[in-house]
């Protein structure tokens, strides 16, 4: 998935939704339900009561995008269902969107110099 930068910050709905619902539904539910700006550039990640979809909606300063996934032979592995957002870094989003166990993807962390010579 090609994202502007690896910068960009992934939140995961946790719980499921009703995958009929298109752009401005999704937009809606992440003011009014996760309580959350859909128009700041964040990913929203969306998952169906079958484990093996996701939707993507996100704002790339033109207009509200979304993308959907569906696994022909596998499941996305989801974090335990209840209310609320999950944030993930980008590593872990590409493994879940690859199908992979995010869980086992571990980003590597390197400070800022504080000064260069």
């Amino acid at each position: 998935m090609i994202f502007p930068s690896n910068r960009v910050r992934i939140m995961v709905a946790t719980k499921p939704i009703d995958f009929r619902k298109g752009h401005d539904s999704l937009a809606a539910m992440v003011k009014n339900e996760l309580r959350k700006d859909p128009f700041t550039g964040t990913v929203f990640v969306f998952r169906a009561k079958k484990a093996d979809r996701l939707k993507l909606l996100y704002w790339d300063g033109t207009g509200l995008v979304m993308a959907y996934k569906r696994l022909e032979e596998h499941s996305f592995t989801w974090p335990a269902v209840k209310d609320g957002l999950m944030v993930m870094n980008h590593a872990q989003f590409e493994a879940l969107f690859a199908g992979l166990d995010w869980r086992r993807v571990r980003a590597i962390e390197a400070k800022a110099p504080e000064a260069v010579e």
